[in-house]
């Protein structure tokens, strides 16, 4: 890798002007006067931020003074967003980790940027149950632990038509009385319908909660399961297509579920 070019790119992306001008281009072109307004800088400091950007490869200028950004330039943008995220949670990724998660969606973590961190049990859970109450079609989870106040929800939501596919850690964390209250809700009542799928995982590092609006994640804590005191939330169509794409990985390593394997 040559690390000297590499630095100098970040050299020309080292400035809050130059990242807002890339973004701002990201939507539409612009004019030097209309970025001077928007950002309340002066024309002079607006058009030397232009010339560089313009050295760089980053953008071009059309013949009706509108400038525009490059191919390079729009790829740029995108990766910009893994920093953005990363930078913007780094204290929270002191006490969390995503070691076990693939390459594949490491090189996308940008694509949680638009979200909102959710902190407290009984917030997560009414997020969770959002989720659930705002399904249409599906509801798709990983999980590791299963709150038994969200069954009743999920046995009435399968009723309604929506389709329930789960994952769940052998070694999950059962609450006694599990068995009990399945059956008192009708959920094993309903499990022969098409609607519910299961699987399982050896074990579950991230926790995903998603219908096809909205989706939540949970990292791991230092004890390598899923926080559930914190969940990072978004209706944006990028988080939750990664989101998707976690589950629809994990379903594809995950086994057939075994009951038996559950312990209260």
């Amino acid at each position: 890798m040559d690390f000297e070019e590499t630095s100098a790119e970040f050299l020309e992306l080292a400035s809050e002007v130059r990242l807002k001008i890339l973004f701002d281009m990201l939507e539409k072109p612009s004019r030097l006067t209309t970025l001077s307004k928007k950002f309340d800088a002066s024309p002079q400091e607006i058009h030397r931020n232009l010339e560089r950007m313009l050295n760089s490869n980053l953008i071009i200028k059309q013949g009706n003074n509108f400038y525009s950004l490059t191919t390079y330039g729009k790829a740029v943008c995108t990766q910009i967003h893994s920093f953005s995220f990363l930078s913007q949670n780094k204290d929270y990724f002191k006490t969390h980790n995503f070691e076990t998660l693939p390459s594949k969606f490491l090189r996308r973590i940008g694509d949680l940027n638009n979200s909102q961190e959710i902190t407290g049990v009984s917030k997560v859970l009414e997020t969770w149950k959002k989720i659930y109450k705002t399904a249409d079609n599906h509801i798709f989870n990983v999980l590791y632990e299963t709150p038994l106040e969200l069954m009743d929800l999920v046995v009435k939501r399968v009723k309604q038509g929506i389709k329930y596919h789960h994952i769940i850690s052998e070694n999950a964390s059962i609450p006694k009385g599990r068995r009990n209250l399945l059956e008192k809700s009708g959920f094993n009542d309903i499990l022969n319908s098409e609607k519910i799928q299961r699987r399982m995982l050896k074990h579950v590092n991230i926790s995903i909660v998603l219908n096809e609006h909205s989706a939540g994640i949970m990292f791991p804590d230092s004890s390598g399961n899923p926080d559930l005191r914190s969940m990072f939330y978004s209706t944006n169509k990028y988080f939750r297509e990664w989101c998707l794409d976690y589950f629809k990985y994990c379903w594809n390593v995950s086994d057939p579920f075994k009951e038996f394997k559950l312990k209260e």
